[in-house]
């Protein structure tokens, strides 16, 4: 048998069904984690552990669903792991909350960050730190489903199936170098290691057929960043803006909000001429200081690229689809 055709037995897999009433994730990890990772890399194991418990804590304490369903699969260069519940679906319950006309606009408030529906017990960074820290992560709900490859672009699909719920899908290579220090560290400029920074791709915030070009718009997609001290505003994608959308942004906030840096990367020259026009882009009494940190920002987002694309899915989705067991805690399987 060729190498090109992966061996049943080096295949390793856990498939659990638990009742979300009462569960702690740390139950959940402790019981399905430690036999798979044993033998990998430190960082890895520590990715794996961080992934799983915020993912895990979000479907317990924010679906409202009956039960929650983790699959973890490993082969000799990978793992992959599944979290899905049968709740209310986290895009709509993010549009419900915001009360934003179309559930896709709830992924933009993903990707920024710092958004939780209990700001008493969480911050809001789950979702954000463990999209950044696999090689692939994805979050299907509905008719929606985010993709977030690193060094890729962030890709929206939106297809005619609808998954109801949640289902989150993480990939990692098993000789990864990666750790979540450094993740972390990427977003934070505070000697108090706190999540200052952050990167959001313009795009999300522009719907399929629009253009950006109103205040509306804007104010949408200016939300809660003054919880930031910076934000890198990649405009990868998007062709041009207007007037309105300029102004809102790099006048009105900016002017209301001033200990936060919105720095703008990836413009075409259409989108440039609007934002200096607005006032932002510009040299200040420090000579090239905002151009430096324009540049630096040019970089990260390069090394980070978060510009969205927006494609139509056709088909079964390629990750495990649990089945229904007799009891909501018994299913269970391992190759």
């Amino acid at each position: 048998m060729g190498d090109s055709i992966q061996r049943a037995q080096d295949v390793r897999r856990v498939l659990r069904r638990f009742r979300r009433e009462g569960l702690t994730e740390e139950q959940v990890v402790a019981e399905l984690l430690p036999g798979l990772v044993k033998d990998l890399p430190r960082n890895v194991r520590g990715i794996w552990e961080y992934g799983l418990m915020e993912m895990i804590n979000n479907a317990i304490s924010h679906s409202g669903g009956s039960s929650v369903v983790v699959g973890l699969r490993r082969t000799p260069s990978a793992m992959e792991g599944v979290i899905a519940d049968d709740g209310e679906g986290i895009f709509l319950r993010i549009q419900r909350e915001l009360e934003l006309f179309d559930p896709r606009l709830a992924i933009l408030e993903l990707v920024k960050g710092k958004f939780t529906s209990d700001p008493v017990h969480h911050t809001g960074e789950g979702v954000f730190f463990t999209s950044k820290i696999f090689d692939e992560f994805q979050i299907r709900s509905g008719r929606l489903r985010f993709v977030h490859d690193h060094g890729e672009r962030d890709v929206l699909f939106e297809g005619a199936q609808h998954f109801a719920g949640t289902l989150v899908r993480m990939r990692l290579a098993n000789d990864s170098t990666r750790t979540a220090l450094e993740v972390f560290n990427e977003f934070t400029e505070s000697e108090e290691h706190r999540f200052t920074k952050t990167i959001v791709p313009v795009r999300l915030a522009q719907l399929e057929g629009t253009s950006l070009m109103s205040r509306s718009q804007a104010r949408r997609l200016t939300r809660r960043f003054e919880c930031f001290e910076t934000v890198i505003l990649d405009f990868e994608g998007v062709e041009e803006i207007g007037q309105g959308f300029a102004d809102e942004t790099f006048r009105v906030f900016q002017n209301a909000n001033r200990s936060t840096r919105l720095l703008p990367v990836h413009m075409t020259p259409d989108v440039e001429f609007m934002v200096r026009r607005a006032g932002g882009g510009r040299r200040d009494v420090q000579g090239d200081r905002h151009d430096e940190e324009s540049q630096l920002a040019r970089r990260e987002a390069g090394s980070l690229p978060f510009a969205a694309t927006t494609f139509a899915f056709k088909g079964t989705p390629p990750w495990p689809r649990p089945q229904p067991s007799g009891s909501s805690t018994s299913a269970h399987r391992s190759v």
